[in-house]
């Protein structure tokens, strides 16, 4: 068994997308012309964003902020990860999604690459965003408390 958390990603043109936003993949397998698997290493962060239509309208926006786990680690799961991963952040309905996915922008403006945030980060976002909160912005200076903590204290 792998200690690689592995997502499958498919795509079907205005039908189902499933991608990952951020995240540092340690493997990429090619399975067929809409689907792919990445593995990220225990430890690692990932965005992973799921959007399904159908004729009506989007069906599903869903946006997950997992940390891989290592293989026999108690973790959560979720749709097409295996074998599941610690859940930072996981919000459903597209102005939640939408608004995830421009803090992660704003991180990214700020020259910071989002893999690296603070994972309390996530927590604290998902916590505001659950109750229609605004959350704080995650700064520079907070990037570099954070550095520095983990240095400190591994």
């Amino acid at each position: 068994m792998s200690d690689l958390t592995q997502v499958e990603l498919l795509w079907l043109e205005k039908r189902i997308e499933n991608r990952i936003r951020f995240g540092r993949a340690a493997e990429e397998r090619i399975l067929d012309r809409n689907r792919r698997v990445l593995s990220f290493a225990p430890g690692s962060i990932f965005a992973f964003v799921r959007w399904v239509s159908n004729d009506f309208g989007t069906v599903v926006s869903r946006i997950d902020i997992l940390r891989a786990v290592v293989a026999g680690q108690r973790c959560s799961t979720v749709p097409y990860v295996k074998p599941g991963g610690d859940i930072l952040l996981r919000l459903s309905g597209w102005p939640k999604v939408e608004r995830v996915l421009q803090l992660i922008d704003a991180i990214e403006a700020r020259g910071i690459d989002p893999v690296d945030a603070a994972p309390d980060y996530w927590h604290h976002v998902h916590n505001r965003l659950s109750v229609n909160e605004t959350p704080r912005a995650y700064t520079k200076s907070r990037h570099q408390v954070w550095l520095h903590r983990r240095k400190v204290a591994p």
